[in-house]
């Protein structure tokens, strides 16, 4: 059973379609990117997902079935924009946000500690909410949205305000939840950090879906006839095979002439004595990909 199923749904805000026909799955156990630029409808298809707002026309099923009270309580969600009371101690905070969620007494205070630890934040438990940095308070909201232990875990631009430390520790945290069988759907346009964690994604551009599937499936869909290699010696003006040569980040990247293949290619750098510390087929980035498929559209629609 998917974790969520989305058929067809469609949302209109006056003369605005955020939402244009979209339909995708998300499975348990997986880190599913939903993706796009900003005011691409990413929040607006979370906002139907979470029953906040209601599609026009499709339909939405949640852990089998239509959302109701019950099932929210199985949701974690992250918000964008924080959504913490700023006026009140950030343990109180937290404890509050977690009774609605149905989880009090001890074992609230227990997975808070543990959490304020794991987090670097056990010395700011007495501060008020707004006195806290923006990184710290991005890390309260994940305390939140962590503590009652969701089937489903949906972040809106988790990395937020982070720095490089806590970011790496928020990215191990995602993989532990994924471990568990929970499902997470991460809403981002921070296309690197989709290619670090995500399983499958959906790429949408101006309320339409324009790629769906594996990440791994369609980066090799994508790919160029190009290989980066990296040698001990320096690469010469021509090599059998190869139509340009050109420098890439410490490296080279060699174009590969039609009907040349990277095993030809590595077994011709090999007869001619080059070292090779580096031999890989070069896979474009999400952003280069995101970029094809927009042009192409653009191509298609004039």
């Amino acid at each position: 059973m998917s974790t969520i199923e989305i058929t067809n749904i469609s949302k209109t805000f006056g003369s605005t379609r955020a939402v244009d026909d979209i339909s995708f799955k998300v499975e348990p156990g997986e880190i599913f990117g939903l993706l796009g630029p900003n005011g691409a409808g990413k929040t607006t298809t979370i906002r139907m997902i979470l029953d906040l707002f209601k599609p026009d026309s499709g339909e939405i099923k949640i852990l089998g079935g239509p959302m109701n009270e019950e099932k929210k309580n199985r949701i974690g969600y992250l918000p964008e924009e924080r959504g913490l009371y700023q006026d009140i101690t950030l343990e109180k905070c937290i404890l509050y946000l977690a009774s609605l969620k149905g989880l009090i007494g001890e074992e609230a205070v227990r997975r808070m500690n543990g959490y304020l630890i794991q987090f670097d934040l056990s010395e700011n438990r007495k501060m008020k909410v707004k006195e806290l940095s923006k990184g710290m308070q991005q890390k309260a909201q994940l305390i939140v949205t962590l503590i009652h232990q969701p089937d489903l875990i949906i972040i809106d631009e988790p990395f937020s305000a982070l720095d490089p430390v806590n970011t790496q520790m928020v990215k191990d945290l995602l993989k532990e939840q994924r471990d568990k069988n929970r499902t997470i759907v991460m809403c981002t346009h921070q296309m690197h950090q989709v290619e670090a964690l995500c399983d499958r994604i959906l790429l949408i551009n101006e309320g339409h879906s324009v790629l769906y599937g594996g990440l791994n499936e369609i980066r090799r869909n994508y790919a160029r006839h190009e290989v980066n290699i990296r040698t001990l010696e320096p690469i010469g003006g021509s090599i059998p095979g190869v139509e340009k040569i050109e420098a890439n980040n410490g490296g080279t990247r060699l174009l590969l002439k039609d009907g040349v293949l990277p095993q030809d290619l590595l077994r011709t750098l090999l007869n001619q004595g080059l070292t090779l510390e580096q031999f890989e087929i070069s896979l474009p980035t999400l952003d280069e990909i995101f970029i094809e498929v927009v042009k192409e559209k653009e191509k298609s629609d004039a």
